[in-house]
């Protein structure tokens, strides 16, 4: 249990880069290609991926590109690089996040813009979602946050420069006991130094761990992103499922679709060694409401299959999708077999499972990239499964860990840089740059889609739709308390 606060009230001016990147990417040089694929104007990019994918309406997909956000404003997915047998590649969707990482893992696209893509977050989305208040609410600004304070601190600096006033920073952990946040019929207050209960206007919320617990489904506060956001898929891997499978319906007849894994939804944990089994013995196992790698589990052999099953967990109901791993040892599905690209083989001849991080957000423009990472896997695929082999650590990707005490640490050694020296090693081109994104503003838009149609006319969430969607007892417990 964490049970120490942090508060602090940060002034314009004070800024420090170094203190908001890990290392190897402070000292970075962008690859070129990076550079350019984010300096690509929308047009350029519809008419590159119609000239590349002739069925697509590009009308279409500009809407899509266009699209104002009404909840989910600010979104990063985590994309595998794939390919089937046949040598078809894609970008598959693994999930998308409400409140993502990654500013701390790019380097700077112009040098002499020393808060990069910070300010860029702040100036096209946070700052025009203030100027969209309809109650002229008076109260500060706060960055609140659970996880991953390099960011989020680093928002908080880049938030006061930006509206030249104070920002609140604040940490809100899940089993805090005393939280310096709490809310009053729906404003949000923080606790100052002084202990001093101030009400907020609007805060930026880097608030990860079961969000929903904390955070109203209403509030008069303007919160970026709010919670509706989270359980409508940017935090809820089962709605989310559903809404990429409703909005891909939608976008069937103008040649687009988000790519995902072949996902069996709503499966209570006694019926999961049956899909296992139907998809070869090979599957993934998730718990729809964790995030940071954790609560996923691959299945690639029956020892691992029957370590999950005498796990205890808190929900009732899980996701079974279909593993992606090398060509010998992938999923079965209607759809045939997909297997990793990985990296480009090393000195040693080993390839990597990697996957790759895009972050965008809502503007007046329409849905822009913001930056962009990869990540690899602890050890290289093999060819060959044998029994005992630890599939996590040549599949997983993600590089957060939780430590004892609670708080969060990273392996940074894994982490692929979109710089001149890591990025080659991806293997990857601009033409899957312009897949990435695109199929992260797909996931975004359906995401917030959901959210739009979970809030009635009057404001209100829809319970009994959402209850609908996903009717596990232990999640509603969580939410109505």
């Amino acid at each position: 249990m964490i049970t120490s606060n942090t508060i602090k009230t940060i002034q314009p001016g004070e800024f420090e880069a170094h203190t908001h990147w890990y290392p190897k990417a402070f000292n970075a040089t962008i690859h070129p290609m990076i550079s350019f694929f984010l300096n690509l104007g929308q047009e350029r990019i519809i008419t590159r991926y119609c000239h590349m994918h002739p069925k697509v309406d590009g009308n279409k997909l500009r809407e899509m590109l266009n699209h104002r956000a009404k909840y989910f404003l600010w979104a990063g997915a985590d994309l595998l690089n794939v390919t089937s047998a046949g040598g078809k590649r894609q970008m598959v969707v693994i999930e998308n996040n409400s409140c993502p990482s990654g500013q701390k893992s790019m380097p700077l696209v112009d040098d002499n813009q020393e808060q990069g893509s910070y300010r860029l977050l702040v100036e096209r989305t946070f700052k025009p979602y203030l100027k969209n208040l309809r109650m002229k609410l008076k109260g500060g600004l706060a960055v609140i946050y659970d996880k991953n304070p390099m960011e989020a601190s680093g928002y908080a600096e880049v938030i006061a420069d930006v509206m030249q006033e104070s920002v609140h920073y604040v940490s809100f952990y899940k089993d805090d006991p005393d939280p310096s946040v709490k809310f009053v019929e729906g404003i949000m207050h923080i606790r100052t130094e002084a202990g001093e209960w101030l009400p907020i206007r609007a805060a930026f919320r880097y608030v990860t761990q079961k969000p929903w617990n904390r955070l109203p489904l209403h509030t008069k506060t303007r919160i970026l992103n709010p919670i509706i956001a989270c359980l409508a898929g940017g935090r809820n891997k089962v709605v989310a499922a559903k809404a990429y499978d409703i909005f891909n319906a939608e976008l069937q007849e103008h040649g687009l679709k988000i790519n995902t894994p072949e996902t069996i939804w709503d499966v209570r944990k006694n019926e999961i060694p049956l899909w296992v089994r139907k998809m070869g013995g090979h599957a993934v196992i998730k718990v729809p409401y964790s995030n940071a790698g954790q609560g996923v589990y691959t299945i690639v052999t029956e020892n691992e299959l029957d370590k999950f099953m005498e796990l205890d967990f808190d929900y009732d109901l899980f996701i079974v999708q279909s593993l992606i791993g090398n060509s010998n040892w992938s999923s079965t599905t209607a759809a045939g077999k997909l297997y990793h690209v990985g990296t480009i083989p090393n000195a040693k001849n080993q390839t990597f499972v990697a996957d790759i991080r895009m972050m965008v957000s809502s503007t007046p423009q329409g849905i822009k990239p913001l930056c962009t990472y990869a990540r690899r896997a602890a050890k290289p695929l093999i060819d060959h499964i044998q029994e005992g082999a630890d599939s996590w650590a040549m599949l997983g990707t993600n590089l957060s860990f939780k430590q004892e005490d609670g708080t969060w640490g990273s392996d940074t050694n894994r982490l692929v840089l979109m710089d001149r020296r890591d990025f080659n090693k991806l293997g990857v081109g601009l033409d899957d740059l312009i897949e990435a994104y695109i199929q992260t503003v797909l996931s975004m838009v359906a995401i917030d889609k959901m959210a739009q149609t979970l809030v009635n006319k009057q404001g209100k969430f829809r319970m009994r739709l959402f209850k609908s969607l996903n009717d596990d007892p232990g999640l509603l417990d969580e939410i109505l308390k």
